[in-house]
Parts: C-alpha cells; sequence; structure tokens
C-alpha cells in the first residue's frame, strides 16, 4: 500500500490526543491489573463513540474497569444490575406526581451520566433491555413525549455471564447489532493474579473498589475532541474495502448461519481508526483492522446448528476469515 498522506490539522493535534489517550489508559493500569486487551478494546469503543459488550464470568474487574474509566475521564459513573424483575423506569427514569406541590416532577435514571455499566443485561426482560436501545443509539430517553439528551459523552459496558444461563433473556439481534465491540474478557495469568491479591491484601478492609489512585488527566469536552480526532484518522480506499471484503465473508462461510450485516463493516473501520489513534499514528493499517475484527464482529456471527454440535466456536471460524481474505500490499 501507497504511503498514507498526512491527515488535515486537527485540533487538538494528533500527537496531543494520542498522549491524552496514552494518558487515560496508564491512570486504568494504577488499579487495574492485566486486562491489557480488554482495556485497549474499552478506549477503543470511547474514542470511536461506541458501547462495548463484556463476556466473562464474575469477578475479573469489569466494574473496576468502568469506574477507573469513569474517574480518568473526569465523568460521572453509574451501575445498574438487571434483574428479571427490573422496570424500564428503573433505567431511564420517571414522571412523578408531586402532592405537595399539585406539579409533575421528572426523576432522572441511571442512564444520565457518562459510562454506565449495565451489569448482567440479559437478565432483564426485553422490554427493559429495549428501554437501554434508545439511549445507545439516540443517546436521549423520551418521557412523557419529551427527549431528553444525555450527557455527552455517553459509553454502555454491558456484561454477560457466559455460563451462567438460566433466568436469563437473549438480547435481540436490533440491540446487540448495536455494541461496537463485544470484549471477551479472561482469567488473569497466574504473575497478574498474584499481584492482585497483593495489592488487595495489603493493609485494605473488605473487598472496596478503590479508585483513589486514579487521576483524572480530561474532561467531557477532551473526550469529545479526542473521539473527533479518531474519526479524522485516515482510512485508505484499499483499507476500507478490506474490511468490508473481511464483513462480507462471513455471509457466506461455511457453518455461519447468518454473517455480519453492513454494520460489522462499519465497526471495523471505526474500530480501527481508534486503535489507530491509540497508537499514535493517523491512518490506519491493515493490521488494525485483523486486530479489531474478533471483537467488532464475533456478536454479529451465528453458526448454524450442526457446527454449534460439533462445539466450533466463533472466534476459530473469524480467524479462518482472516487467513483466508487477502489484505493489501505495501
Amino acid at each position: 500500500m501507497t504511503d498514507a498522506p498526512a491527515a488535515a490539522p486537527l485540533r487538538p493535534d494528533l500527537a496531543r490526543a494520542s498522549a491524552l489517550a496514552q494518558s487515560i489508559r496508564a491512570e486504568i493500569g494504577k488499579v487495574l491489573v492485566g486486562q491489557a486487551d480488554v482495556v485497549e478494546h474499552t478506549l477503543v469503543a470511547l474514542f470511536a463513540a461506541g458501547h462495548a459488550l463484556i463476556e466473562g464470568v464474575p469477578g475479573l474487574g469489569k466494574t473496576l474497569l468502568v469506574r477507573a474509566l469513569a474517574r480518568a475521564i473526569g465523568g460521572a459513573s453509574a451501575r445498574i444490575q438487571f434483574t428479571p424483575d427490573l422496570m424500564p423506569a428503573d433505567v431511564v427514569g420517571h414522571v412523578l406526581y408531586e402532592a405537595r406541590t399539585g406539579e409533575m416532577r421528572l426523576r432522572r435514571g441511571p442512564v444520565f451520566t457518562n459510562v454506565l455499566l449495565a451489569d448482567e443485561i440479559n437478565r432483564a426482560p426485553a422490554k427493559t433491555q429495549a428501554a437501554l436501545l434508545e439511549v445507545m443509539q439516540e443517546r436521549q430517553v423520551t418521557l412523557e413525549g419529551e427527549s431528553l439528551a444525555v450527557p455527552a459523552p455517553f459509553m454502555t459496558l454491558a456484561t454477560q455471564n457466559p455460563i451462567e444461563l438460566e433466568g436469563t433473556y437473549p438480547l435481540p439481534e436490533a440491540q446487540i447489532d448495536r455494541f461496537l465491540l463485544k470484549v471477551q474478557i479472561d482469567y488473569p495469568s497466574a504473575e497478574e493474579e498474584t499481584e492482585l491479591v497483593r495489592r488487595l491484601a495489603d493493609g485494605r478492609i473488605g473487598d472496596a473498589l478503590d479508585v483513589s489512585e486514579v487521576s483524572p488527566v480530561t474532561d467531557a469536552a477532551g473526550v469529545l475532541e479526542l473521539q473527533a480526532a479518531a474519526a479524522r484518522v485516515f482510512v485508505d480506499v484499499r483499507v476500507a474495502e478490506y474490511a468490508v471484503r473481511l464483513a462480507r465473508a462471513t455471509r457466506t462461510w461455511p457453518g455461519v448461519a447468518m454473517g455480519a450485516g453492513p454494520r460489522g463493516g462499519l465497526a471495523l473501520v471505526r474500530a480501527a481508526r481508534a486503535r489507530a489513534l491509540l497508537l499514535g499514528r493517523n491512518f490506519v493499517t491493515p493490521d488494525d483492522v485483523k486486530s479489531i475484527a474478533p471483537a467488532a464482529l464475533r456478536h454479529r456471527l451465528h453458526l448454524s446448528p450442526e457446527i454449534e454440535l460439533e462445539g466450533q466456536r466463533i472466534d476459530a471460524l473469524l480467524a479462518a476469515v482472516l487467513a483466508q481474505v487477502e489484505a493489501p500490499r505495501a
């Protein structure tokens, strides 16, 4: 691929934006042990103005990640524990009649924040899940016919437990497709787990999540500038075509009942731009697309029943797609 032309001057400039992105990652690293890929993908989703679905067993640091991220960007965070009896009003808020004044009063729900942790989102019924859909897509809530914008930036980090499926409601395709990335969070290495135990057992009482070591390095306006910078990262037409070919290949791949739709290619490009910014480049490479492809596509594919019975996994299938679809050459 030919050398990419320099991107137009950005405010803030690319160097400053990349340095700020690295500062946010460093601050999160002060309290979150390991999970480098999870942190990178979460920041990629934030810089691309998207949402992330995090899948992993309990106790791997999902809540700590959200609180540390919110503190590092100087924003507010909120957590919703999704349960079968959770109502839409518990998510978005509601209007109350106040007898003392005789007026209707608005009570805003926890979605009016910057970083929202939707814990075990698949435990709530479809009606409650749908209440979050408008917020994720439109960045607004409609109450009593009035549209109320949520604070900017706004990001939803939703979690799912892949093991315990009793009493869960699978997310509808329209909603799961709204997540830019699906991030797999796994157990830490032995060294990382030892460090985690050392930190939490060193003079601390209980298991409260302490993010006091994290210092705010920016504010809401700074994050919006980072998102604008990511959107201006140069994408060569051949790299964009490569992203589209990857998404389209999943639709006809053996063993796939339903492949990625057009949002799959868009997600690849958006996330690749954000990754390039995080790594200090003003252009996207095919490796950016390859690196982010599993997280951007794994939740957009459905395996055929016979392939699932054979025990094959979506990530293995995506690895085969990446190996087969030729990337642009320099």
